[in-house]
């Protein structure tokens, strides 16, 4: 059975698509894209994320429509990579955050990319919205690939960690004891701290390599004062997103961010996104023996994962080495969740958000044209 998978991540620097056969004993990926947005659309992104909620919902509803269209013709492209005579069974598209508040009242979540226009473009049933039922139950609406990483990357020797570091990190911990709960949350600040603040200083979308950050010195002072954030040390289940994590937030926790070198808090920056994990990996076993593997557009970060190495009681490996590269991870989450939806089966784990049960994930689309 042929299902695609749509991501539009935290950091909103486009679209990955996969097409993947999802068999018994695990998945065979048949093609991959990564798709640039239209002209406009990651300025209308960025702009709306920015002003939300002030925004006139005909901004959102223009961004959800132009968002479907890029989704579709990414779907589109891996249908067609795959070769005539494909039947593909479902899309899923996790879609474009724009605001995510599991601790409002009441809870908010807010995804856009047009589901409907995918399946109408596409012709294919897409399944989208994956977010607001577990919110509806108590839950707190993410992370949500915890689910699927149980279902591929689980292990009977050995426990593993299963780190995601796009925008926002996050972590999923698989025992090998399978009496033994999985866990999972979000971390805090992934790339996307780093991100805003090398666009600001450079013009570049991020740091290759972390090459710029490696060169810096290390800000204790502003490091220690952003990891005091109480973020870090609630309890889960938790989630986040840049309406938390972003360069205000840093300027409050810090307010004498200006007199630190641009290239020395790029350092402090990356070390926060590392220390935070390693504290939080810490937190889950300690001095466990367990094998660590990192997904997301972090694994491509040379300094960032050599900080993580350092950090970490055993070997830091990206997902590759299980057979899945971290450039995909995501984007199958959403694929297997697609088929897990469109065969009623249940997709959240009620013990990494919080949601008060079981329940299936996703609103269905059926083709209207």
């Amino acid at each position: 059975m042929l299902f695609i998978g749509l991501m539009s991540g935290t950091s909103a620097d486009g679209i990955d698509g996969v097409l993947i056969e999802l068999m018994d004993n695990g998945l065979r990926i048949f093609a991959t894209r990564s798709m640039d947005y239209s002209p406009g659309v990651k300025e209308s992104i960025e702009s709306i994320i920015r002003r939300y909620p002030n925004v006139d919902d005909g901004e959102i509803e223009h961004l959800d429509e132009a968002l479907g269209v890029d989704f579709a013709r990414t779907a589109e492209e891996l249908i067609q990579a795959a070769g005539p005579g494909t039947a593909v069974s479902a899309i899923g598209s996790h879609g474009q955050t724009i605001y995510h508040g599991p601790g409002d009242e009441p809870p908010v979540t807010l995804q856009v990319g047009g589901p409907q226009v995918i399946a109408d473009l596409t012709g294919v049933t897409t399944v989208g919205n994956f977010r607001a039922n577990d919110l509806r139950t108590g839950g707190q609406g993410a992370p949500l690939a915890p689910a699927f990483h149980n279902a591929v990357f689980r292990d009977r020797e050995v426990d593993r960690l299963i780190v995601n570091i796009g925008g926002i990190a996050n972590l999923t911990s698989l025992p090998a004891d399978r009496t033994r709960p999985v866990l999972g949350f979000d971390t805090g600040p992934g790339n996307t701290l780093m991100d805003q603040w090398c666009r600001v200083w450079t013009g570049l979308r991020y740091d290759i390599d972390g090459s710029w950050a490696a060169r810096g010195e290390l800000p204790r002072e502003l490091v220690d004062a952003l990891l005091a954030d109480p973020y870090f040390s609630a309890p889960a289940p938790k989630s986040t997103g840049r309406e938390y994590f972003h360069l205000d937030w840093m300027k409050k926790r810090y307010p004498r961010w200006r007199d630190i070198d641009p290239v020395d808090l790029q350092a402090g920056l990356l070390e926060v996104t590392a220390l935070s994990i390693a504290q939080a990996a810490a937190g889950i076993y300690g001095t466990h023996s367990y094998e660590i593997y990192i997904g997301g557009g972090g694994a491509h970060n040379a300094a960032l994962m050599s900080r993580l190495e350092m950090l970490a009681p055993a070997g830091v490996d990206t997902t590759d080495a299980l057979g899945l590269s971290p450039d995909w991870v995501e984007a199958c989450a959403f694929a297997w969740l697609a088929h897990r939806r469109i065969h009623n089966l249940p997709g959240n784990l009620p013990g990494v958000t919080g949601a008060s049960r079981e329940v299936l994930l996703g609103e269905i689309y059926t083709p209207t044209a």
